[in-house]
Formats: C-alpha cells, structure tokens, sequence
C-alpha cells in the first residue's frame, strides 16, 4: 500500500469512528470569531478585567462576548461533572468559586433566582434552561437528562453580591456519551409551534446595533391574551451564536404590573447580536401553569426570515427544572 493510500484508509477510518460515538472527554474548546464581542442587555456593564471592545457595524461599540470564558472578573465555574452518558438522568453539580479558590455563596437575586443556568448542545437543537438548587457550601445541583450524545455548553449567567459586582455569565464544557448523529442548524424561520402553540418573530437581529424583536403567542390561531409571568416578565429570551455558542441574554421590554405592558400576546425585547452570523433564539413563556420554550433561527446582517418552514420545539422538550 502506498504512502497516499494509507493517509486517506487512516482518514475514512477516523471519521467513521467519530461519526459512530461521542466518547469520554469530547468536549471542545470554544472559537471565538469576529472579534471579542459580548451579550448587551439590562445586565449591568462590563468588569474592569473584560478586555476593551470591539467595533461593531456603523460604528458602533460591541462588548465582549458572554459565555466564553470559564473564569471572568475573578470569579471561576468549576463544573464538577464535566461528563454525562445520554438519555440517562444524572446530577449535574458545580461551584463558582472566587479569586482565592472560595466557593461563593452570596449572590443578588435576578428574576426571582440567584443563579440561572442554561445547557445546550453545540449544534444549538438540544436545549435547557435550569434553575438548580445551592447547598450551604456554595454547590449548587440540578438533575439533567440530555437526549443526544455530543458536546454542550453550560452558561453560569449571575451577578455576586459583591458591592459593584457586575453580571457575569461562565461557560464550561460538558460532554454527554454515547452513539453520536450530528445534526445541522434548523434553517432560519419566522414561524415555529411548541406544545400546541404557535410564535411568530418579528422584526431582526442586527450586528453591533440595538433592534427589537417582537414575538407574537397564539393557540389553535387564536393570540393568547393572558400569558403568566415566568421569573418576573412575560417571556425570557436566550440568544447562541452558532459556532462558537456566544451567550445573549437579553429581556423584555416591560414587566408585569408596570402599568403598560400587557400579558401577550405579543412579547417585546430589545437586542444586539455581537457580529454578523447565525443565531438560535430560545423563547421561554409561561401559560396555563406550564412553560414553554419555542425556538427560532435567524440571521445578523442577513435576509428576514421566511415564514412557511416552522422550526418545532427545542429537542427533548422544556427540561426547565420547575
């Protein structure tokens, strides 16, 4: 067998093996692209330690991305089960510790929790948005059942109790094992339904630019009118780049009984997209006593989305830990 032969036998045999099953220890690093951008939302500013922002389109300041860095402004996420198998419930638990290696325990209360947590998958199609309990020593824990083996991402997003703490968000890798089928990126839609519901987007995401987007609630093609506040608003919004999963954590605009938001069906927020590229949005509401996630793909810089491809619910459902 020639030398030519033997690289390109070596390298079909590789991409079998890694198409067939995501192993012990696959979690991988995040790419970083255009620049150091960050999620701009009613969290407050950057900590001195960020680096300096970039520039976005028109002009404009873009802060550095959230979600990418596991350590950030003195304060670590230490993920304490770094590995999951898939389809089987397991306890997820992790610390976030301060600059001298202690664990922290007091935190400011965000939409009614101390600590939010999302985990999703690199493909963005698996989905959770968590709230897990805190032991007394600072751990904190939350049951997770992942659907699909391959590697995820988990958000820390909160802010310490720390006089002029800012919000941070920590990222960290997980890997859940088992036989692995990468899936693409659903293609971009204004459309999507979820649990018998139906959302509609409108509106786009811009580059290095605020712009609203607009997320109308309807069932059986009636608008829902009585949405129930979930966490302290009418809908929460999570926004991952595709590629290297930059953090958006972005919230209405309004709140339930200031006097001028209504209760759907429409859900208004208020956003930045870091750079150009793809996103997911993950839109969680809550109505008759249940929370629901509806999902969407969109462009930065892009074309609107078209409107007859609804794009169906996160997998394995909403996961929400409530």
């Amino acid at each position: 067998m020639n030398t030519g032969l033997k690289i390109t036998t070596f390298a079909v045999a590789l991409a079998a093996t890694f198409g067939t099953a995501y192993g012990v220890g696959q979690g991988v690093d995040p790419v970083v692209a255009d620049g150091p951008p960050r999620h701009e939302d009613d969290h407050p500013g950057p900590s001195p330690e960020r680096a300096e922002p970039g520039r976005g389109h028109a002009g404009h300041d873009t802060p550095p991305a959230g979600g990418l860095q596991i350590s950030e402004g003195g304060y670590t996420l230490d993920l304490k089960t770094p590995r999951v198998t898939a389809g089987r419930r397991a306890d997820l638990r992790f610390t976030v510790r301060d600059a001298a290696g202690r664990a922290l325990t007091a935190y400011q209360r965000e939409h009614d929790k101390e600590l939010h947590l999302i985990v999703a998958s690199r493909d963005l199609v698996t989905y959770r948005h968590l709230h897990p309990t805190r032991a007394a020593d600072g751990t904190w824990s939350t049951p997770v059942d992942l659907p699909r083996a391959g590697g995820y991402r988990v958000f820390a997003d909160f802010t310490p109790a720390a006089k002029d703490a800012g919000n941070l968000t920590l990222g960290a890798d997980l890997a859940a094992t088992g036989p692995y089928r990468p899936q693409d990126l659903p293609a971009p839609s204004a459309e999507t339904t979820t649990g018998g519901y139906e959302v509609e987007l409108a509106g786009r995401l811009d580059p290095g630019r605020a712009s609203e987007l607009e997320l109308k609630v309807s069932r059986d093609g009636r608008p829902v009118t009585d949405l129930q506040p979930y966490l302290g608003a009418y809908g929460h919004l999570v926004a991952l780049r595709a590629g290297d999963l930059t953090y958006l954590h972005v919230h209405p605009n309004g709140e339930p009984g200031d006097g001028s938001t209504r209760p759907g069906p429409e859900i208004s927020f208020t956003a930045t997209a870091p750079s150009a590229g793809s996103y997911r949005l993950f839109l969680d509401f809550k109505h008759d006593g249940r929370v629901h996630t509806a999902a969407f793909t969109v462009r930065a810089g892009g074309t609107a989305p078209a409107t007859d491809t609804p794009q169906g619910h996160p997998d394995g459902g909403h996961g929400h830990g409530h």
